[in-house]
């Protein structure tokens, strides 16, 4: 995920002297003795030293919860003082000297200032200025909603747009943004309909809180006793709470769910905690449900659209609802021949275990558990063994060098918030030309956001003089340490995670639009994650997974041959089948947002045995009252998670797999697909690059090729 998805409004030359201290397995071992090229300068603290800024750099670092106000007192007032200016521009007067310069200098200007509020709440040890942050997000926030809704800028930005006064297609692009996201606000309504338009938005804030504040707060839990639980690990059940007569209880939150669905052996508690699960507030998020649907069409056809998912698509790749059915569609009806055989197997498999029971939906992840345990050489505790985050985090660091020509120098005596945050220059690598900073701060403490993310901190910008603004990247993590605070190891699905959010900082740091607004990580929310997807491969490749890993004992030794192979076969282990669920569940999203009057509990129950190979939906469950991401974050935009695999998929196959440290090949992707930002349509940027429209074959081609 990324800090600055659906929230682009908020979005020092190194130390001299200093050694090597990248290690990536055996064969890189010699390699650093030879000639490695990336330099990354040890990181020395001199105890009251004085610390560095970062030249290019806007970002306040360690502010006092005083300062944090009275930045973001200096934030809103220079803000109201340019908009003001701008407003007061006579509509036969604009030009774009006086208004579009003046708004682009300003997102660029502010852009980290804004950060540097908000950053604190995220990581700050202290809970007075996490508190000041948090605070001072929400001031900046209200004062942002009040300026995207002022009728006198709208009016003067539009004005300038139908003059059309020559200028460059980036800052074209730019315009047409701005008024876009005015008149997505309503601000080319009369006002009664935005009046009407403030009103229906009220009530879909409300009537979404409602339907998560129900999850959230749901406190059930079931009991079992232990033989009811056979086959979930020792360690899980050692965290359970017990009751009066011994029995352990399970609780009705996702992590307690997914560990029985996965692991336990007995058929009948999987189906009665599937079921409990499936159920939560069904009635009530029902209908909580439902009336956010209709209050959602109502919003966009006040704007102009047919249908809520034509509203939220509009601004994304996919453009129309009937392109996002077609794309789901036609990548069902692919997987459906290889979803059957997965199925067959798993059918076959639980008779053999269990007799003559059904197969139902709850049996799934359990009988995938178990395939891939019977076919996978795979002892996942046994390879954590294999990945000291150190060596993961430089064999990142070699891997994005010979890819994208970036090189990370750490600086030594960087301002920071905590003593394990370090902080790197990226230059590139041929013409040692200073692009950006980027801060990692990976592992877990009190008071530190508890997701994995990158926050865009600056975004590059062309300023006023001339010169380039440069990015900043922030990826925050919450790895643990080990007791002697040594930096730990990694479980692979934790190896995986760290590289997609290196692809958002390479997305991030290679980012060259000319305006804040356009930049890095503010692009168009399906190609966000492709980037991140695409980066993501490369932890199954061979050559990857050597470069990274090292025996913690011994780190000449990484993961074998054997191994390798294996961790690339059971990436796509009955990956049909599991896809087939998630489509189902973007088909969902997609017709109750593309049509009026849907039952919705009906058309769950017809769609499930459609898409689910003729598995019914588990009795008594209504799956519509428990998908939080239909109701905020991804609201007719569940398809955008497929959408970013298959087209990284397609980059991946089309042009890296045969060479995947081909430098060749990830400079033609920095500067065609990830220089321009948003201001080159993505379609456009990836046929540049891919020398044809993305498709969907190369996905499906993978899938079979390792197909069990």
């Amino acid at each position: 995920m990324t800090g600055s998805e659906g929230k682009c409004k908020k979005m020092g030359k190194r130390k001299k002297g200093g050694s090597v201290i990248v290690f990536t397995g055996a064969a890189a071992v010699l390699a650093i003795a030879a000639n490695l090229a990336i330099t990354v300068i040890k990181y020395h603290k001199e105890k009251n030293a004085k610390k560095k800024d970062l030249a290019g750099s806007k970002i306040r670092i360690n502010m006092s919860a005083s300062e944090i106000h009275k930045l973001a007192e200096q934030i809103i007032a220079k803000s109201n003082k340019v908009h003001n200016s701008i407003a007061s521009v006579p509509l036969d007067k604009v030009t774009y000297a006086n208004v579009i310069l003046p708004l682009a200098e300003l997102q660029a200007e502010q852009f980290p200032l804004i950060q540097s509020c908000v950053l604190p709440k995220l990581v700050s040890t202290r809970e007075d200025v996490r508190k000041a942050s948090a605070e001072a997000e929400r001031r900046i926030d209200a004062h942002l909603d009040t300026c995207s809704k002022r009728e006198d800028i709208y009016l003067v930005v539009k004005a300038f747009a139908i003059r059309g006064e020559w200028m460059s297609a980036e800052a074209r692009c730019f315009v047409q943004i701005l008024v876009r996201d005015f008149e997505r606000n309503g601000l080319n309504l009369t006002a009664s309909k935005r009046e009407e338009l403030q009103r229906l938005r009220a009530q879909i804030d409300d009537l979404s809180f409602r339907y998560i504040q129900n999850l959230n707060d749901d406190s059930a839990f079931l009991d079992f006793n232990e033989a009811e639980l056979a086959g979930l690990p020792p360690e899980f059940l050692k965290g359970l709470d017990k009751l009066e007569d011994g029995k352990l209880k399970i609780s009705l939150k996702s992590h307690h769910v997914a560990a029985v669905l996965e692991f336990c052996k007995v058929g009948t508690t999987r189906k009665r905690v599937a079921q409990t699960y499936g159920s939560r507030y069904g009635e009530i998020n029902l209908s909580i449900l439902e009336s956010l649907v209709q209050q959602r069409h109502k919003y966009a056809r006040l704007l102009g659209y047919s249908c809520y998912a034509e509203y939220a698509i509009d601004v994304r790749m996919a453009k129309t609802p009937k392109k996002v059915f077609e794309f789901l569609k036609d990548l069902s009806t692919s997987l459906t021949d290889l979803a059957i055989k997965e199925f067959d197997i798993l059918k076959d498999l639980k008779k053999k275990e269990e007799g003559d029971f059904p197969f139902g939906i709850e049996d799934l992840l359990y009988y995938v558990k178990r395939v891939e345990e019977q076919g996978y050489d795979l002892d996942f505790g046994e390879i954590k063994q294999y990945l000291p985050i150190s060596l993961v985090l430089s064999g990142i660091f070699k891997i994005v060098q010979d890819l994208f020509g970036l090189r990370f120098e750490e600086i030594a005596g960087a301002d920071v918030w905590h003593c394990d945050v370090r902080v790197f220059s990226v230059l590139d690598l041929g013409s040692s030309e200073l692009l950006g900073y980027c801060y990692l701060d990976l592992f877990s403490r009190k008071g530190k956001y508890g997701h994995t993310c990158v926050l865009a901190l600056q975004n590059s910008a062309l300023t006023i003089s001339g010169t380039q603004q440069i990015p900043v990247a922030l990826l925050i993590s919450q790895f643990q340490k080990d007791a002697d605070s040594s930096s730990g190891l990694l479980r692979f699905s934790e190896v995986v995670s760290l590289f997609h959010e290196f692809g958002h900082v390479v997305q991030q740091i290679c980012s060259r639009a000319s305006f804040a607004r356009i930049s890095g990580l503010c692009v168009d929310p399906d190609f966000l994650e492709i980037p991140a997807k695409l980066l993501e491969n490369w932890c199954y490749e061979s050559y990857s997974l050597k470069l990274i890993s090292g025996f913690h004992k011994d780190i000449t030794k990484p993961i074998k041959d054997d191994i390798c192979k294996s961790i690339k076969r059971w990436r796509t282990s009955f990956s049909a089948l599991k896809l087939k669920q998630e489509l189902l569940r973007c088909l969902f999203d997609q017709i109750i947002h593309s049509a009026d009057n849907i039952d919705i509990q009906e058309l769950f129950k017809h769609l499930h045995p459609k898409e689910m190979l003729g598995l019914p939906i588990l009795e008594g469950t209504n799956p519509a009252s428990c998908f939080p991401s239909i109701v905020i974050g991804y609201e007719a935009a569940c398809y955008s998670r497929i959408w970013s695999e298959v087209f990284a998929a397609d980059i991946f196959t089309s042009k890296f797999v045969d060479d995947v440290s081909n430098q060749n090949v990830g400079m033609q992707f920095r500067s065609k697909v990830l220089a321009p930002g948003a201001g080159k349509d993505p379609i456009d940027a990836l046929s540049d690059f891919l020398g044809r429209e993305p498709s969907i074959q190369a996905y499906l081609e993978n899938k079979a090729k390792y197909a069990l």
